[in-house]
């Protein structure tokens, strides 16, 4: 499974921008209110960046940024052993942040990251084939000592993940055909909205996938 042990199967930047555009899309068609929705994603996040995210609502989040650059991603699981929490002040495990590269340094100090409660940072440099992380000695016997093996294996790409996830969050039984169009970028219309289990306007929800900058249908 995914995680900073084992990064190999964490689809390559462009794919996982157009995977977490998906999520983004297939929470905005499932609850109304932004605050609620897990995954999201702004396509204007700067002039030369998109930025997708994740937020449990509990604390636990990651942030991934898109430019020219490639893809960082940063995220924290406020319970995982590697939290800056077990210490006092917090400090971040050491190896996490000591090797991002410099033209990432936009993102480390991006205040919205809250870098200081990062558990676990990864990143892809444009034109490379490999996700990469800090060199990091991780706490014996730990099976997800960073909260990245929650986290990133739910990227994995399979309609079916996310399929069991909306039944476990929003209690919802959404077909796997209907979250499959949307994992493959079918632009958006009333058809494709009526293929899920929601009350949501589609001028509203048009407005969403702008936002996101998902596909719609003329």
């Amino acid at each position: 499974m995914i995680s900073t042990r084992n990064l190999t199967s964490l689809p390559k930047p462009d794919a996982l921008r157009r995977l977490l555009q998906a999520l983004a899309l297939l929470d905005a068609i499932l609850e109304e209110e932004w605050q609620y929705r897990y995954y999201s994603f702004n396509a204007k996040w700067s002039p030369t960046e998109q930025m997708g995210s994740m937020r449990n609502g509990s604390g636990d989040d990651f942030f991934a940024v898109f430019d020219s650059s490639g893809c960082f991603l940063r995220g924290f699981s406020h319970e995982s052993p590697m939290t800056p929490w077990r210490e006092t002040p917090p400090t971040i495990w050491p190896g996490v942040l000591d090797a991002v590269p410099p033209r990432f340094e936009r993102s480390l100090k991006e205040p919205a990251f809250h870098m200081e409660d990062t558990t676990f940072c990864i990143w892809c440099l444009a034109g490379n084939s490999a996700w990469s992380c800090g060199p990091i000695e991780f706490p014996a016997n730990e099976e997800d000592p960073d909260g990245s093996l929650w986290m990133l294996s739910a990227l994995d790409g399979n309609p079916e993940t996310y399929q069991l996830f909306v039944r476990e969050y929003f209690e919802l039984e959404v077909k796997l055909g209907a979250i499959s169009r949307v994992f493959e970028h079918e632009p958006l219309s009333v058809e494709l909205l009526q293929a899920f289990p929601c009350s949501r306007n589609f001028q509203d929800v048009i407005a969403d996938a702008e936002e996101i900058g998902y596909p719609i249908k003329p």
